[in-house]
């Protein structure tokens, strides 16, 4: 049995070490927000946080996560970057297909965890490994530096 932590609450599976945190996610957990994009850790659009960090969940086995708090697209509002990005997301109109969104989310939110006031060149860093086929990205740099105006992140 491998113990993570998801979302703040204690979870149990009997999986094989390495089967990767994505289809936990998916398949045991049944949190379906987390998308499977490449496989590759290479599009983003798996985006989960561990401890914290922006980390591609279709590459990380369980075993890698065991003992670290996981946090998904359906817990991210408990955090207050979190919030603050979700509502810049819909105040800016970010979302098209919408297929990425959970991990350019994730990333964001990761993003203005570490740094308050991200520049131009931080929001593309950390944005750099999400892609986004609809080419949101004018919008979604607009949606990050909103979030990043938002007391929800100057107060934190």
């Amino acid at each position: 049995m491998i113990k993570l932590s998801i979302n703040g609450k204690a979870r149990e599976f009997d999986l094989a070490d390495d089967v990767p945190l994505l289809w936990v996610l998916r398949d045991a957990a049944h949190m379906t927000g987390t998308k499977f994009g490449c496989g590759l850790a290479l599009c983003g659009a798996c985006t989960v946080h561990v401890d914290g960090v922006a980390t591609r969940s279709c590459v990380l086995p369980i075993s890698s996560a065991r003992g670290k708090k996981i946090t998904t697209i359906e817990g991210v509002s408990r955090i207050a970057a979190g919030r603050a990005v979700q509502a810049a997301w819909l105040s800016k109109e970010v979302v098209q297909c919408g297929y990425c969104q959970s991990g350019q989310i994730m990333s964001a939110t990761a993003l203005l965890m570490k740094k308050k006031n991200p520049s131009d060149a931080d929001i593309d860093a950390a944005m750099s490994g999400n892609v986004c086929r609809c080419g949101t990205y004018p919008r979604i740099r607009e949606a990050i530096k909103e979030a990043a105006a938002s007391p929800l992140v100057k107060g934190a």
